[in-house]
């Protein structure tokens, strides 16, 4: 059986860790110390890494996890891993069957690892959000996002980042009147105030309570048109102007 477990890093990444009874494979070690403490008070070994893009907070710990690993399997956008992958690959980890998807937008290199229900998306998805548009377009990003949308709804999310209460302020900023994402916020400020993680989410969850991937309902396009202050004639757009208003809005949480 495969356990996934988020190990905290920095301020607000996770490294998921998928591990069985004696091997581990983790995803997008931005620091090798939380690993390498998880591993051997678990009495794991490290079989592989599986990394989404090139920034360095899910990066930085891969050099020293090599150091101690040598013939550790690095999977990711080739110009950072030993074994590069890109759209439509497949990969066999743990046992468990991994298709990789590419999802430009934060990032050109982005990708995601979809297997047995489970979708490490890194920065793409997040919790009630998405990423910040950098290397990318708007448009690219929004297909990244409606492309998992034809996800099974039941597919699990395992974002990089617990960013989850910040970005449901934000919803809740677009669609005050949204009863699931009401209780959403209710459960997911209980998991935080216990010190649980507010992941993984569902599919079925993020479609809603996410503004992002909510681009077709009425009372997201009033509000962003709102905001904007004009029509906006595609769900492109829409989605343009909620990342744009999203990097400049104030609330820290709900």
């Amino acid at each position: 059986m495969l356990t996934i477990t988020p190990l905290p890093a920095f301020n607000d990444n996770y490294i998921w860790v998928l591990h069985s009874e004696s091997h581990a494979v983790a995803v997008d070690p931005g620091a090798a110390a939380p690993l390498t403490e998880f591993l051997t008070r678990q009495g794991l070994t490290l079989d592989a890494l599986l990394l989404t893009h090139h920034h360095d907070d899910h990066t930085g710990g891969v050099a020293a996890l090599r150091r101690d690993t040598p013939s550790l399997t690095v999977y990711g956008p080739p110009a950072i891993a030993t074994h590069g992958v890109a759209e439509g690959d497949r990969i066999e980890v743990l046992g468990r069957e991994f298709r990789v998807l590419a999802l430009p937008g934060h990032t050109l290199d982005h990708i995601a690892y979809l297997g047995a229900g489970d979708l490490f998306c890194g920065d793409t998805l997040f919790g009630a959000g998405c990423g910040r548009v950098f290397e990318g377009t708007p448009e690219q990003m929004h297909d990244s996002l409606q492309r998992l949308t034809t996800l099974p709804p039941e597919t699990r999310i395992y974002p990089a980042h617990e960013y989850t209460l910040s970005n449901l302020a934000f919803a809740r900023a677009i669609e005050p009147g949204n009863d699931a994402l009401q209780d959403r916020i209710v459960a997911d400020r209980a998991s935080r105030g216990a010190g649980r993680p507010t992941l993984p989410s569902t599919l079925a969850l993020e479609m809603a309570t996410n503004p992002f991937l909510r681009v077709d309902s009425e009372n997201v396009r009033r509000s962003a048109e709102n905001h904007y202050g004009s029509h906006l004639p595609l769900p492109v757009d829409i989605f343009r102007t909620l990342r744009q208003w999203k990097n400049v809005f104030q609330a820290d949480s709900v």
